[in-house]
């Protein structure tokens, strides 16, 4: 079968009791981009139980299609009826690109489908666009144009890939939430909804959910925070952490922190930001005792204002920062806050 016969830019569309994930929208938002390069569509897949009614939602977000799998087998959230139910939609539609969620559920569906629709993945990618591979042109070997470029970390961070699938169908790769813009929903949208069942026949690799707990978390969730203010090795101590605290209550934030802080024990790793934590977008960003390893940046550059407070002055956050203070944060951060709290008290 011919590359050729490949179409289309397709989503995973990633769905918790019968909650969409908000991956599935920020997918939706890069696929369309996607998909205006390849002058094509964007259709999302939808698996579960019941899940049909969510359609409408993924249409206002972008979809221009839905594919519902709709199965009691699909209830819960299990591999092999998953990795089943979107490997024959692969296998029937034939997408040119599909695209999943680097979520918990993502990463182990991901590889498991590309294994057996037989073609490449690239996990944990932060960056996708349309262009010729290989990227310069070497030799006598012809260039492959519009291919799906895939960058993300690697070597622990310390380079950037930059890989392409240009022999097989589908390209398929998982992307870090956090890292694509949803479009502004558009109300009232409609899609095509194509209801899809390739039948199931529970086998030994179908596991058996006894029971599901669910556990409350006290922690925010940092990736929806408007403001953060986050701490690194240089704030001390976990007893340190309250100063941060202080000043993120008085702006109305939330406090997060590096991948030191949680090695460290001060915070939990649900509050950690960067390459091995969450990817962030806040509208205002502090860096207070964060050196600026590659590793942090990558989870936090694309805030719309940071602002960093260290006592080296030659480190690298200064360099992604727009407004930095060289000092001691522990004279800084108390007096940033008592000088926030003044100003608004006038208000």
């Amino acid at each position: 079968m011919g590359l050729e016969e490949y179409k289309g830019v397709y989503v995973f569309a990633q769905q918790v009791d019968n909650v969409l994930d908000g991956v599935a929208f920020e997918l939706l938002g890069k696929g369309k981009d996607l998909a205006k390069d390849l002058n094509t569509d964007v259709t999302a897949v939808l698996l579960g139980s019941g899940v049909k009614g969510l359609a409408d939602q993924l249409a206002e977000y972008g979809a221009d299609r839905v594919i519902v799998v709709d199965d009691p087998e699909l209830k819960d959230y299990r591999t092999e009826p998953y990795a089943h139910a979107l490997a024959s939609v692969i296998n029937e539609y034939k997408p040119e690109i599909m695209l999943v969620g680097a979520t918990a559920i993502g990463r182990d569906l991901g590889p498991t489908v590309s294994a057996r629709v037989a073609t490449g993945l690239t996990a944990d990618c932060t960056k996708l666009e349309i262009g010729d591979f290989p990227i310069n042109a070497v030799g006598n070997q012809p260039q492959k144009h519009n291919q799906l470029l895939m960058t993300r970390p690697a070597f622990g961070g310390n380079t950037i890939a930059t890989i392409a699938c240009p022999d097989n169908r589908p390209q398929m790769a998982t992307v870090r939430p956090g890292v694509m813009q949803k479009i502004a929903p558009v109300k009232g949208a409609k899609a095509e909804v194509v209801e899809y069942n390739p039948g199931f026949t529970p086998n030994n690799r179908y596991v058996e959910i006894l029971n599901v707990v669910k556990a409350v978390k006290n922690t925010a969730n940092i990736m929806d925070a408007k403001i953060l203010v986050s701490g690194g090795r240089g704030v001390g101590s976990k007893e340190n952490f309250k100063l941060l605290e202080d000043l993120a209550e008085v702006l109305g934030g939330t406090v997060s922190c590096s991948r030191a802080a949680v090695e460290n024990g001060w915070l939990p790793v649900d509050l950690q930001v960067g390459q091995t934590g969450k990817t962030v977008r806040p509208q205002i960003y502090f860096a207070i005792g964060i050196s600026g390893a590659i590793q942090h940046v990558a989870g936090m550059e694309d805030s719309d204002l940071i602002i960093a407070i260290n006592k080296d002055e030659g480190a690298p956050i200064f360099d992604v920062a727009d407004y930095g203070l060289v000092g001691d944060l522990n004279k800084i951060v108390p007096a940033l806050t008592k000088a926030l709290k003044e100003e608004m008290a006038e208000k």
